[in-house]
């Protein structure tokens, strides 16, 4: 059964037990409260078993080298999607790249560090979670900083302005008056 045919398999259920001529046994409050719980519970197992992430089968000469692969694809960001992993990734150059990764680990027998610099050739930093401090990634690693300074500086300005003073009696009167007025 699809996702669809799951969604409309429990909006039937629901729609017969809030039904008024559903099971005139039990009383009507606790028969649509478990009514709405239990579909309240099928869609968030079905919502949860949709949203499971993509499935590679690799085979893998030791257990090693099974963690050495999990560790790098954890590494590596996605080209197409931006903040996620490419273990995390269902895109297709996502795929590709664990199988690049899994090729070059395998077959290849390459170090992590040699895979590392493989895909940063091809793909550039961005592929790195944490890319090389150098004069082109400056930004990235110094605006936290900047900005941090600034609103510091910011708070620091706000907390020394003086207190309001409190109005005058003439000033109060004042006031008063017009709110009257209004």
């Amino acid at each position: 059964m699809g996702s669809a045919g799951l969604v409309r398999f429990w909006v039937r259920f629901w729609v017969r037990c809030w039904a008024p001529e559903a099971r005139p046994g039990r009383p009507r409050q606790l028969r649509r409260l478990l009514a709405t719980l239990i579909w309240v519970a099928g869609t968030l197992f079905a919502t949860l078993a949709s949203a499971s992430g993509p499935v590679d089968v690799y085979t893998f000469a030791t257990p090693e080298q099974e963690a050495r692969y999990r560790g790098l694809i954890d590494e590596f960001r996605c080209p197409k999607c931006l903040n996620t992993n490419l273990s995390g990734s269902d895109a297709p150059i996502a795929k590709d790249l664990r199988r690049t990764v899994h090729r070059l680990l395998t077959q290849d027998q390459l170090t992590d560090q040699q895979i590392r610099d493989y895909l940063r050739e091809r793909y550039g930093d961005f592929v790195l979670y944490d890319p090389p401090f150098r004069p082109g990634t400056w930004v990235l690693w110094l605006a936290p900083l900047v900005f941090a300074i600034i609103g510091g500086l910011v708070l620091w300005r706000l907390l020394r302005q003086p207190a309001a003073e409190p109005l005058s009696a003439q000033e109060t009167a004042r006031l008063q008056s017009i709110l009257e007025d209004k």
